[in-house]
């Protein structure tokens, strides 16, 4: 059965979930459709969300991740990208691929903090997916504000400050997203912290 989620407002954005589906045949969509420009496929314990992210959000998950390099870059953070790549853990029965995500100090086999941007309900449960994989921070854009999740203990519980960017202050680079003007807005941004 499949099961089609609505886009709220004027989002247009393409999810679609199917249930029962096997590992193999996750890895075998991923080699099929594993080039499709802005293609995402999300596994959760034999649920499968096809999703095609609309042009809001890729603007979006885009300033996120400037102003984070800029941030990083401004106060001397190592931060190694590794875009919307695909991780997945059989054993776990996990995979997707983030909107963003960065190794922070060294290159590591799972990055250190994913970006993931929600304009739509419903689907797979993308924190149960990076909870399996086992990926220290998820910082989340969701109802025009960030949220920032940390793994600790097994479990992500919100917090304000992150284990990477321990001086940042998400509020003030929330303020800062602002997609139709990333070039000001980063500039706007960059003043802020410097002052």
């Amino acid at each position: 059965m499949t099961t089609l989620i609505q886009p709220q407002s004027n989002v247009e954005e393409q999810r679609v979930v199917l249930p029962s589906v096997t590992w193999q045949q996750y890895e075998s969509l991923l080699t099929t459709l594993g080039d499709y420009p802005g293609l995402r496929l999300i596994y959760l314990e034999g649920t499968l969300e096809i999703f095609m992210p609309s042009p809001e959000h890729e603007m979006i998950k885009k300033v996120l991740a400037r102003l984070l390099e800029r941030y990083a870059e401004e106060i001397d953070i190592p931060l190694h990208g590794y875009g919307s790549t695909t991780f997945r853990r059989k054993a776990k029965a996990r995979g997707l691929e983030p909107d963003e995500c960065y190794c922070i100090d060294t290159l590591k086999e799972l990055p250190d903090l994913a970006i993931e941007v929600n304009l739509t309900s419903g689907g797979v449960d993308k924190l149960a997916v990076y909870k399996g994989l086992g990926v220290p921070e998820v910082l989340m854009w969701q109802n025009n504000q960030l949220t920032l999740y940390d793994l600790r203990e097994a479990n992500y519980r919100e917090v304000v400050y992150s284990q990477f960017f321990p001086n940042l202050n998400l509020q003030l680079l929330a303020l800062y997203v602002r997609p139709q003007e990333q070039p000001q807005a980063i500039k706007e941004f960059l003043r802020a912290i410097r002052s």
